[in-house]
């Protein structure tokens, strides 16, 4: 779906981005702008600026700069429709987006608008329960014992599914919903999968909910925890797959922590919801947990937008033992570096934190061993490795995990390390490793950095950005041809031909919201400088300074041209024409030696 220009420009308008950017980190006035130590890299002198005038930031230090989407797409890690779905949220703008569907697409996005807002008030309705409802005192006595206080189960929207068996069905056809739309929400099941036609009931019954968002916040399914240990039902029951919810593609509060993710650039993963909350609740925030007890491709790669580092804190009986096996792959295969935190035996993340403190649990983290360390000692405590034969076999397996590095820096350091542990060559390693592993080769990667135009270009760029009498200036020139034939101007194109007000900072973010992050950036920059007094001459001086080359590479083709042999007299009398017409031109361009230069 498109979202109209006017509508973007509307979203701009109604975000100041001081205050948008104010509400994420404190900014301190410098002047007529704004200042601050920028949150996209680590540094000790404030270099990002933020101008209210253009409605735009600019970090000096890491290039990084744009209008008020581009900052929320980069603070957030989200694309530019979602940032400006949020905005517009944030300013109680109606969104209306232009949508060239069909009509089984219009079906299925009606579908799952009904379905998201189900899952919504079905949040509201099991939270009422525990916070209002006699039958939930279980679930709330429970809380208590696990340390989690009724803020928190607000915070999260924790909640409790009676021990009813249509309690909830009830609740929904009492609502409006219809049968079939509860029935995909997968919070009931079918009594005869093999009959659609046959009776209906609760999924979720005497558990403790919580709320599966996906990264914006929109409840997308459900996790129930059974109270009762003794159960013989699974401890944790989650909703099936839906439309709204693939459990190997959602990691469970990312929508809640990944600003802490970004920060320390390092991932605490741990098994369970409540692990991660009684973490998040300690001030631990860069945690996630996955849907499951090992990551998918798919949760490595969302990973991978947030942070470079993860520490695996699964339990330390087999079970999580098993999990970090599973894990390590699709981790590494995205190229994250892996560690694990052992538990002690009979511990997790949640009674750690609640009996150490976050204090010694951060040193916990901190201390977290590589995982082939961790893996090579976890080996050698259950192998012979002075047999050769025991020792060739934890070798050959450990090739095998060291294949999915596909980074070749990384997966050279790891062969040497895991060389030296068993005491074998690594060029005999690296000789067992799957072919397809030896034989990759380092990815060039392009780079994300737009090369900064030549002088002359980035000035005119400035004017016609910010001086309405120059942009009328250069609009008036024949600026097209001149454009074409002069190297990197493709920008200044860009900006004259926009339909863009130079003092009319909305319409400026309109403008940059069609860029590149690397484009933006530019632009950003030339927002924030000073701009002459006297825009129009400069303007002026500075285009035919960009316009002598292209006049003077004319004339010397139409002089090149003139000695071609066999050449008519009306071709001869045309060229000599062309030639005097250039020189002419030139003639007329007083003697270029502008004085104006960028500067902030």
């Amino acid at each position: 779906m498109a979202i109209p220009d006017e509508v973007i420009e509307q979203v701009a308008a109604a975000n100041d981005i001081v205050d948008v950017i104010g509400s994420y980190f404190p900014l301190k006035r410098a002047g007529s702008s704004f200042r601050a130590l920028c949150p996209f890299h680590q540094e000790k002198t404030p270099s990002f600026h933020v101008n209210p005038a253009r409605q735009s930031f600019k970090c000096f230090g890491c290039g990084v700069g744009g209008s008020v989407f581009r900052f929320v797409m980069e603070y957030e890690h989200v694309d530019f429709p979602a940032a400006v779905r949020r905005l517009a949220t944030r300013a109680g703008i109606p969104l209306i987006e232009e949508r060239t569907f069909s009509a089984e697409q219009d079906r299925q996005h009606e579908a799952r608008r009904t379905l998201l807002k189900l899952h919504a008030e079905a949040a509201e309705w099991f939270q009422e329960n525990l916070l209002k409802r006699d039958f939930a005192q279980p679930a709330r006595d429970y809380l208590k014992q696990r340390g989690l206080t009724i803020d928190v189960a607000k915070s999260w929207q924790l909640g409790y599914a009676p021990e009813s068996w249509d309690a909830f069905l009830k609740w929904a056809l009492d609502r409006g919903y219809k049968r079939s739309a509860v029935l995909q929400s997968g919070l009931v099941k079918l009594r005869d999968e093999e009959r659609p036609e046959s009776e209906i009931y609760d999924r979720f019954r005497g558990r403790l909910m919580f709320p599966i968002c996906n990264d914006v916040g929109e409840v997308i399914a459900f996790s129930g925890r059974i109270l009762k240990s003794e159960a013989e039902s699974a401890k944790y029951l989650n909703s099936p797959e839906t439309p709204l919810f693939r459990k190997g593609s959602i990691l469970f509060g990312l929508h809640r922590t990944k600003r802490g993710l970004i920060d320390a650039d390092c991932a605490i993963v741990c098994e369970g919801q409540l692990d991660l909350i009684a973490l998040f609740e300690a001030g631990l925030t860069n945690v996630v947990a996955p849907q499951g007890t090992a990551f998918t491709p798919t949760q490595a790669r969302i990973l991978k937008r947030y942070v470079n580092e993860v520490t695996l804190c699964f339990d330390a009986d087999a079970a999580g033992l098993k999990a970090a096996e599973r894990s390590i792959e699709p981790l590494l295969e995205n190229n994250l570096v892996v560690r694990v935190a052992e538990m002690p035996p009979g511990e997790d993340p949640d009674s750690l934190v609640r009996r150490e403190g976050a204090e010694k649990f951060g040193e916990r983290i901190a201390a977290a061993r590589d995982f082939f360390d961790f893996w090579i000692e976890h080996q050698a405590s259950t192998t012979d490795l002075t047999n050769l034969n025991a020792k060739m076999q934890v070798a050959r397996e450990l090739a095998e995990t060291i294949a999915r590095v596909y980074d070749p820096l990384m997966r050279h350091e790891v062969i040497n390390k895991v060389a030296a542990r068993l005491g074998v060559a690594a060029a005999d390693l690296t000789n067992i490793l799957p072919k397809t592993a030896r034989d990759r080769r380092p990815e060039t990667v392009p780079r994300r950095i737009a090369p900064a135009p030549r002088h002359e270009i980035a000035m005119l760029c400035l004017l016609a950005l910010r001086s309405p009498e120059a942009r009328a200036y250069l609009q008036a020139q024949d600026w097209r041809e001149t454009v074409n034939e002069t190297p990197g101007s493709e920008m200044l194109a860009r900006i004259i031909e926009n339909d863009l007000r130079p003092n009319d900072a909305v319409s400026l973010n309109l403008f940059m919201s069609k860029l590149s992050a690397e484009e933006e950036s530019l632009v950003s920059g030339w927002l924030l400088q000073k701009v002459p007094a006297n825009a129009e001459a400069v303007a002026r001086e500075w285009w035919q300074g960009l316009r002598q080359p292209v006049l003077r590479r004319r004339l010397q083709a139409a002089q090149s041209r003139m000695n071609l042999p066999g050449l008519s007299a009306g071709e001869v009398v045309a060229l000599q024409k062309q030639v005097v017409d250039l020189r002419e031109q030139l003639d007329d361009f007083s003697r270029f030696s502008p004085s104006t230069t960028l500067g902030p």
